[in-house]
Formats: C-alpha cells, sequence, structure tokens
C-alpha cells in the first residue's frame, strides 16, 4: 500500500500503525505518532489500520531549552 509518512510518499507493507514502525526500525524507540492528523496514543497501534492514502507522522522527543 502507498502511504505518506512525515511527508514522503512510501510503499509499504504493515497493516497497522504498530507493525510500521516495525517495519521502519522504531519499534523499540519511543516515539509520537499521528495518523492522518490525529494523535494516536501507543497503546493504540496494534489496533490502528492503515489504508492507502494515509498520512503518518512519527516524532522522535528532543530535550532543550
Amino acid at each position: 500500500m502507498r502511504i505518506e509518512v512525515n511527508g514522503e510518499a512510501r510503499d509499504v507493507r504493515s497493516p497497522t500503525l504498530a507493525l510500521l514502525l516495525e517495519e521502519l526500525g522504531l519499534a523499540d524507540r519511543q516515539v509520537a505518532t499521528a495518523l492522518n492528523r490525529e494523535f494516536v496514543r501507543a497503546k493504540d497501534r496494534d489496533d490502528t489500520q492503515l489504508r492507502d492514502g494515509d498520512a503518518v507522522e512519527i516524532v522522535s522527543p528532543r530535550q532543550g531549552g
């Protein structure tokens, strides 16, 4: 399926947001996620289905001030 990840079009195989993070090598990182501009909690990623044309944002927290 073709989705957008952080603004970049990609072909992916993962049917869920959790599996997408695994596919991208981010499964063990602490990240924030959004699907079509809606925040997705970490505990909900296994149940969050991806569809062709979806837009996913993945953000790593940063420290600083």
